[in-house]
Parts: C-alpha cells; structure tokens; sequence
C-alpha cells in the first residue's frame, strides 16, 4: 500500500488536515472534539498572531489515497531569540494507529527542521508555550480539561521509536475543591498563615472587572510576561497575541473565579481561571462541519455555567513577591469562590516538573497529581 507525504498547499488539503483527528478519535470516548470553524481560524497563518514572529508548514499523510496523519513543523523566531537557542517544533501529530505513518511524518517534520537549519526539534507542541503542549504520558482515564492536550498512549511508542528523548514533563493537578473547602478539609495552620499574608504585606485581592476589560487585559498581560519570563520554554506573548488570546476566552469567562492581588492600587499576582467547557463540547461531540461547530460553540457559551470542573489556567505572582504566600492565598481566594459558584472540583495545569516552589503550593491544598505530559527533543545533527 502506497504512503505519500503531502505538504498543505489549498483550502481543501487544510480541511483534511484538521479532520485528521476526527477519524483517530472516533471511537475514543475520552476525546473532546475541537470546534471546526475555530480550528480554520487557529490553522489560518494571515490570522493566527503566532505566525507574525514565526513561520511554518503542514502536512497530511495518505495511504492509497486516505488521509491517515497529520503533523505541523514550525520556526518560533521569538522562541530563538529569547532562549538564544536554534530549534524547530513539532506538533498537531496525529495518526492511525500505524507505525510506518508515524514513522515518516516525524522525520518529516525532522527533515524540514534541518532544512531551517536548526540543530533540534521540539514537541509536541501546538503552537505557543501558552496553549497546548506536551504529550499525555499518563492519565488516559478522563477527557482534558479545556486547552489541554489529548492523545492515544501508542504516541509514546510512535515518538520514541523515533528518536525522541524526554526533554521536559508538564504536570496536572486535580483538587476537590468541594472538601478543601469545607471545614477541617484543609489544615488549620494553613489557612491561618493564609489569612494573615494580606495584613501582613498590606494586600488586596479582588475578582476581575468585567467593565474596565482594556485596563484588566494589560494588567494581566504585564504580569504574566513579567512572572513567567525565566520559565523553561516560555516566550512572552506579543500584545496582538496576548489580546487575540484573551478576545477568544472573554466569551467563557466567569470573573468571579479570576483574581489579582494588588500593594498599594500596584498589580503584583493573578490567577486566572476557567470553567471547563470541554465537558460541554464532550457530551455534544460536534463534528467537522462549521455550521455544527458554531451550533455547538453557541450552545457551549449559553451552558458554560452548568459545568462542575474548573481549570486554574494560569497564575503569576511578580519575582519579588515570591515566596510570601501571595500563590497560595490566590489559590484559597480561588477555591472559595468556586465552591460558592457552584463548582465542584478544579484542574491545576500545566505546571512545569522543576517548578518545585509552584508544585509544593499546591500540594499544600492537598491536590492530587493526576496526569503527565511530555515534551520531546531530538537533536538533528
């Protein structure tokens, strides 16, 4: 049976390159499908900010003439300069359960990065630090959470096979929030020294002002490049990405769940969290048609209420207000208000596996870590 690699050059080829995933996941109950017509948007260079500092190109797999794989490589110019690093990324890997197929969409991906004349690949990732990355190595039991990656366990054996070594594993929390929150469910030396961190350093926390969304974008936006700056792999969002981020998200948003703590009227940390929508999209499974994504897109946003799970999607505190609990406090003030929102439990993700300062606060609330994922490297001299 023949194989062919195809680089995506039409409309008609992006279409089958994003219906990929419909036919690897059809009959897996734990994936939740993306929205088609946000997906033609996402995959839409002259749309997609991300492509104003990078540059990149698709490809599907056919065999005797069925689409059977997809996979993107792209050159992250800011990534290079920031970590002044010359490397190249995978991601959107997705196959049938093959490994020839497998085999040669990476080291597709492998040869047009050594034609950018990088030294290593990277991946999965789809595309910035901010959205999904990492493979999921463990925790297949559950559907994601929303902006978390989903995958087959047979990747693992795919990627590696190729290559491909453990560059950096992406942690998953999960917390009851419903227990944590009820009396004794935490202890009470802790909630003590919590309590105490806004009279101590003169703090304030307050929720998210919906009506002066410009102001509370940039203050988000300033901490956030601000806070995550020194992370591994992360790259500063440019201002049209970060507010092409935030416009998509403002729809799902519920601010009683998203905080910022502030010295003297001064932003110093955020939380920011979301309610898990995917359990919306999962139960109604829409397909790849873009009038049914927008009936099912409509129909998440009028129900994003009815959902029990909440995602802490990201959180900042300002270097120098580390280490004073001002995370652990965003965290209670977190927890308080969902369970008083009607929200049961809460995923904490990702966090990196060496953030131990971030890992050890959350193990505080006595959170559960519950799936892993992997980002792979493979040097390509």
């Amino acid at each position: 049976m023949s194989l062919t690699i195809e680089r995506i050059e039409t409309k008609k080829q992006l279409k089958e390159f994003i219906k990929v995933a419909w036919d690897v996941y059809k009959n897996d109950p734990n994936w939740v499908p993306y929205l088609y017509f946000e997906r033609l948007e996402f995959f839409d260079k002259t749309k997609n900010p991300f492509f104003e500092h990078a540059e990149g190109d698709y490809f599907i797999a056919q065999r005797d003439g069925k689409v059977v794989g997809s996979i993107a490589a792209v050159l992250n110019h800011r990534h290079n300069e920031i970590h002044e690093e010359n490397i190249a990324h995978f991601g959107i890997f997705e196959v049938i359960e093959d490994p020839e197929v497998a085999a040669a969409l990476l080291e597709t991906a492998c040869h047009w990065a050594r034609d950018q004349g990088t030294d290593k690949i990277l991946g999965p990732a789809n595309f910035s630090s901010t959205m999904e990355w990492g493979l999921l190595i463990d925790g297949f039991d559950s559907p994601p959470a929303i902006l978390m990656t989903y995958n087959p366990p047979y990747y693992i054996d795919y990627i590696e096979a190729a290559g491909f070594t453990k560059a950096m594993d992406l942690y998953a929390w999960k917390n009851n929030a419903v227990e944590r929150m009820k009396p004794g469910g935490l202890p009470d030396k802790l909630i003590r020294v919590i309590n105490k961190v806004p009279e101590r350093y003169g703090l304030k926390i307050r929720t998210l002002n919906m009506k002066d969304w410009d102001n509370e974008v940039d203050t988000l936006k300033r901490i956030y490049n601000s806070a995550w700056e020194k992370n591994w792999g992360f790259v500063q969002l440019t201002d049209h990405e970060f507010d092409h981020i935030e416009a998509s998200l403002k729809p799902i948003l519920d601010p009683n769940i998203v905080f910022i703590v502030e010295k003297d009227g001064e932003p110093v940390g955020f939380s920011l969290s979301l309610p898990d929508v995917n359990q919306i999209v999962h139960k109604l499974r829409p397909g790849p048609s873009i009038i049914g994504s927008y009936i099912a897109g409509a129909w998440t946003m009028l129900n994003k209420r009815r959902t029990n799970r909440f995602r802490v999607f990201a959180l900042g505190v300002l270097e120098e207000w580390r280490g004073k609990g001002v995370d652990a406090l965003l965290y209670y003030e977190t927890g308080k208000a969902a369970v008083a929102n009607n929200y049961e439990w809460a995923e904490l993700s990702w966090i990196l596996e060496n953030n131990d300062a971030m890992n050890r606060s959350i193990e505080l609330f006595e959170s559960e870590l519950y799936k892993r994922y992997r980002v792979y490297e493979k040097p390509l001299n």
